[in-house]
């Protein structure tokens, strides 16, 4: 069974202040079952993107996978915001996090999975 949406986003915002980023809600989506998406911003003002795992790709049914978006580049933060835009339309009960880091880490860890344009 997969956490709800609000708990894994509280625990995912404490894991990177404990490393030592600051992170925020950005856009607050279903506490339930909202698809999370995030966005790290780093030093340079260049984003990563994020999202979720399609279904049935390694444990994606059961478990938070993850997808790096933006053909897993960092990219100028209007073209991230572009693509969050486009994903708010076809789904408006979306999270949206963003975690600024220095480096650019992503604090995703193995449940990162391929990349994804």
């Amino acid at each position: 069974m997969r956490l709800k949406s609000e708990i894994w986003v509280k625990a995912y915002l404490r894991r990177c202040a404990m490393h030592g980023s600051s992170g925020a809600v950005i856009r607050h989506g279903d506490d339930d079952a909202g698809a999370i998406y995030i966005k790290v911003l780093r030093s340079d003002g260049l984003c990563a993107l994020f999202g979720p795992a399609p279904a049935g790709l390694a444990g994606a049914d059961f478990d938070r996978r993850w997808v790096a978006m933006m053909d897993g580049a960092f990219v100028a933060e209007k073209d991230v915001d572009a693509r969050i835009d486009r994903e708010a339309r076809i789904d408006s009960d979306l999270w949206l996090v963003e975690i600024a880091d220095q480096d650019g880490n992503d604090f995703l860890g193995e449940d990162l999975l391929a990349n994804k344009s």
